[in-house]
């Protein structure tokens, strides 16, 4: 299986997924999918297949749940845009959700995305057994208020402040972190991978959950604008503490290739082909946007 060819199955599967919903609410379904259809790397559901494929062939199997994991990511992107909290006009190249909608359409295709991607979980655990729910139950976890939430909340709070790291730290581990881990565990689970095995990946999603933040960061100063398709240095102008201001570009990019190769050894130390794992992981190191 190859990484590119499963981001473009996801894509197809999001997009099937919105076709022909809704009747007088239909102007919801198309601000929903609007947000999922423009695109994005799909990093978190890609994980997710890729994580259950080293253990089971048959990824198509969690379709579904990677499904609703893009739509969990999507709906935070939609709410983190809004003028009351970073107030940006464009995501991936495209005019942000409120922008189309307006600001009261966009907090309800969010909060249409989140109810969604729970339907879409409460649908998957029917007539399954234990390690399904527990999956779910995890990826349902990192979205609320000891996860996305939770860091999103302690961001808002910190703007215009000199934080600590620990509270930076629990920040990103919240709101970057936290759906990045459970994407990678909840495909793990669901297949029944060996206690030993989770123990693995629960720090390989963990280390590669800082990476990315950190990396995004840097992206933040010194990436393209038109490549990322949104605005740089948004973070500066919303006076945000975040790793390069409290290390510096060029501790934060050693940090990164330093946290790629502590995943590397740790996919290393699996009985499995993590060959798949190890190109996404090392994409995330180098990616432009």
């Amino acid at each position: 299986m190859k990484v590119e060819n499963l981001k473009n199955e996801i894509d197809i599967w999001l997009k099937n997924y919105f076709d022909n919903k809704g009747t007088y609410n239909k102007k919801i379904y198309e601000a929903m999918k609007y947000s999922v259809d423009i695109g994005g790397k799909r990093v978190r559901p890609i994980l997710h297949c890729i994580t259950y494929e080293m253990y089971d062939k048959n990824y198509n199997r969690v379709m579904p749940i990677a499904g609703a994991i893009e739509m969990i990511h999507t709906y935070s992107l939609i709410h983190d845009d809004l003028p009351c909290m970073d107030n940006d006009d464009l995501r991936r190249g495209h005019p942000t959700n409120h922008k189309v909608f307006g600001d009261a359409l966009a907090v309800l295709a969010g909060d249409g995305l989140l109810n969604e991607a729970m339907n879409i979980m409460f649908d998957f655990c029917t007539d399954k057994g234990k390690d399904e729910l527990s999956a779910c139950k995890i990826i349902s976890n990192s979205a609320g208020a000891e996860g996305m939430i939770g860091g999103q909340v302690v961001d808002i709070l910190s703007e215009g402040k000199k934080i600590s790291y620990e509270t930076l730290s629990y920040m990103h581990r919240k709101k970057t972190g936290a759906l990045i881990r459970a994407s990678i565990l909840s495909g793990a689970i669901i297949v029944g991978a060996s206690d030993n095995d989770l123990d693995k990946l629960s720090s390989f999603g963990s280390k590669l959950g800082l990476a990315f933040q950190i990396k995004d960061d840097v992206l933040d100063i010194d990436g393209n604008e038109s490549v990322m398709g949104k605005p740089v240095k948004s973070d500066i102008d919303n006076d945000k503490t975040t790793f390069v201001t409290t290390f510096g570009l060029e501790d934060c990019r050693n940090k990164c290739k330093e946290l790629t190769k502590e995943c590397l050894g740790i996919l290393s130390d699996l009985s499995k082909d993590t060959s798949n794992l190890e190109e996404i992981t090392k994409y995330l190191l180098y990616r432009q946007c």
